[in-house]
């Protein structure tokens, strides 16, 4: 089983914690994508980046010393969003290291997919950004089938906890033989589920901690997930999603 996760925006630099173990498996096409932002004008980068001054300024200084392979802090201590503070890598044990070592895929729209412990520097390049790379009219079709290729998996399960703007990456190619279960994490609002992004960050985060903790293998068990009040809500799922609701929701349905 293979879990997808979202990137964040926000990203630090911390070579202390650990050491990376690797390098990301399309660092050639990352490098493609770094020289062409580095043709960019200041607005140009701006624009692309859709971002106020003092935020381009950062990155466009970046770009200009961005160097792949030197002052690397692991993926999953890199990124800062709200999902990750919920699954606070900081504190994982070796096991829960090994777990999500071994499952999990960040989904990125710079390096393409990334491993937990994959060494990377802060960068800011949103898969939905509109580049025109080599002859790509879009991130999408720069990349085309390589993220599902790297994520699939020999089991072929693939557990969806990532943003529209990054899973579609994978869902344009998935094949018959794939099991693909996307987690929707809402409230009922006039009868229906309704995701709220901030909350639905907080749920993914706590998901792949409960999943780490859990050591789960089998998919069917993250429906045991009862954390932040949510619970799974049978009748309301289905082969290929699962939905989870605040606990009072259901309470209050029934």
């Amino acid at each position: 089983m293979r879990i997808i996760i979202s990137p964040a925006k926000k990203m630090n630099i911390d070579t202390d914690i650990f050491r990376p173990s690797a390098l990301p498996v399309f660092l050639e096409k990352s490098q493609i994508l770094l020289d062409w932002l580095r043709t960019l004008s200041y607005e140009e980068a701006r624009v692309l980046w859709k971002c106020n001054d003092n935020i381009a300024r950062l990155n466009y200084q970046r770009i200009r010393d961005m160097d792949l392979c030197r002052n690397l802090t692991p993926a999953l201590i890199s990124y800062e969003g709200i999902q990750y503070q919920y699954m606070a890598p900081e504190v994982f044990t070796g096991k829960e290291w090994d777990y999500v070592q071994n499952h999990l895929c960040i989904l990125s729209g710079f390096y393409g997919v990334l491993r937990p412990l994959d060494g990377i520097v802060p960068y800011r390049l949103e898969m939905q950004a509109k580049a025109c790379v080599n002859e790509a009219k879009n991130l999408y079709e720069f990349w085309g089938n390589r993220l599902y290729g790297e994520v699939r998996g020999k089991d072929r399960i693939i557990l969806n906890l990532a943003s529209k703007e990054y899973s579609q990456c994978i869902e344009k190619y998935l094949e018959p033989e794939d099991v693909y279960i996307s987690c929707i994490f809402g409230e009922l609002k006039d009868g229906k589920v309704i995701q709220k992004g901030t909350q639905a960050k907080m749920a993914r985060g706590e998901m792949v901690r409960f999943m780490a903790e859990k050591g789960i293998e089998d998919v069917r068990e993250i429906q045991k997930f009862d954390r932040l009040g949510y619970g799974y809500e049978a009748e309301r799922s289905s082969d290929c999603e699962y939905v989870f609701l605040k606990r009072e929701e259901r309470e209050g349905g029934k």
